[in-house]
């Protein structure tokens, strides 16, 4: 999702989470989020939450670096 300056967060929850068989219900329910969000966070429409980002890390036992990137945008002038 890109804000007004073309930012974005890409994220790898959709690999992560087919590696880890599991479907988006399982995951948003291990994280304390919906179905809805999981899928429109792996669509690249919805940016979680810090906290959030921090607890798909933490179930998939890796860095959070590993799944969210920061993008950045159009250089400041």
């Amino acid at each position: 999702m890109k804000n007004e300056m073309g930012d974005s967060i890409a994220n790898k929850v959709y690999e992560h989470r087919v590696l880890a068989k599991l479907t988006q219900a399982e995951l948003g329910k291990a994280v304390g989020v919906s179905k809805q969000t999981i899928f429109v966070m792996e669509k690249g429409n919805y940016v979680p939450s810090l906290l959030l980002a921090f607890r798909i890390a933490d179930f998939f036992k890796v860095e959070i670096g590993d799944i969210f990137t920061y993008v950045k945008g159009m250089d400041e002038k």
